[in-house]
């Protein structure tokens, strides 16, 4: 017998209408909040300015972020700014390029060929507790106390966390989609090229994050040896004067090119990782 109900052109099925579910694939995708670094920086700029002009903070440990800002505009206003930041940008390229580009080879190597990892790794190990800042003098004996020295230690400080970072990074490069390269009959150096290196990259350039603050932080320690201009002979200058203005004049340009240097790191993300 058949079902009057299904029979019926006109009866409506007591089943409920299909739901439509959002997708949640990108949950956990970072958002773009640019204006809330803007204000966090803007909140403490006014705490700081408001509390030193009500005598909350003594103008002795933290001048007026005003008189900062004047102090800024002045040393912009005579060439000093650029005198001293071409010069240390120079230095900074040249030594974190150097560091860079030599740890990200060696980091390679030391991932995909055994015996280099077998001679390398205990040899990195071995460099990268050591501070940076106290191997100064070595560096000034072997190159001289001129840009050489400078040159060599952002390098070595910018090169033993590049090597990390990059071997591991192509350690955990997901070994199954290796296996299938492997499976279709890609060489071994399409391997490399199309899964090995897209998938360490993330790694590489967080890494590259690390050693780069780290090339900023021996550049100041560079500079306040033996250097008429950079930012490290500023601040040393302005700190043997007790000028407080210039001092966190220095400090706040050392700041702006962390974030200059972080978002260069982050366009290149986006350039090279888009396919995330």
């Amino acid at each position: 017998m058949s079902d009057p109900k299904m029979s019926d052109p006109n009866h409506q099925s007591s089943s409920p209408a299909p739901r439509q579910v959002t997708f949640r694939g990108g949950g956990f995708a970072p958002a773009s909040h640019r204006w809330i670094g803007v204000a966090v920086f803007a909140i403490l700029f006014a705490l700081a300015e408001l509390g030193t002009r009500q005598g909350w903070i003594s103008p002795l440990t933290l001048p007026l972020p005003s008189d900062v800002l004047g102090t800024f505009g002045e040393l912009y206003a005579s060439g000093l700014l650029w005198a001293h930041l071409s010069v240390s940008l120079t230095r900074l390229l040249v030594g974190a390029a150097l560091g860079a580009s030599l740890g990200i080879a060696v980091g390679v190597m030391i991932g995909l060929f055994s015996y280099v990892r077998a001679g390398l790794v205990p040899l990195t190990a071995a460099l990268f507790p050591i501070p940076k800042i106290a191997l100064l003098p070595l560096f000034v004996i072997w190159f001289g106390i001129d840009e050489g020295s400078k040159y060599a230690l952002i390098a070595f400080g910018t090169f033993t966390p590049t090597v990390v970072a990059t071997y591991g990074a192509v350690d955990n490069v997901d070994r199954s989609l290796i296996r299938m390269g492997q499976s279709f009959n890609l060489s071994w150096f399409s391997i490399v090229r199309k899964i090995v290196l897209p998938g360490a990259m993330p790694g590489i350039l967080s890494g590259l994050r690390i050693s780069l603050a780290i090339a900023i932080i021996l550049l100041v320690a560079a500079e306040m040896l033996g250097a008429e201009y950079g930012i490290g002979a500023y601040i040393l200058e302005a700190g043997s004067l007790y000028d407080l203005e210039r001092l966190f004049a220095g400090v706040a340009i050392l700041s702006l090119l962390g974030v200059a240097v972080s978002s260069v790191i982050g366009i290149v993300e986006r350039r090279l990782l888009d396919w995330r």
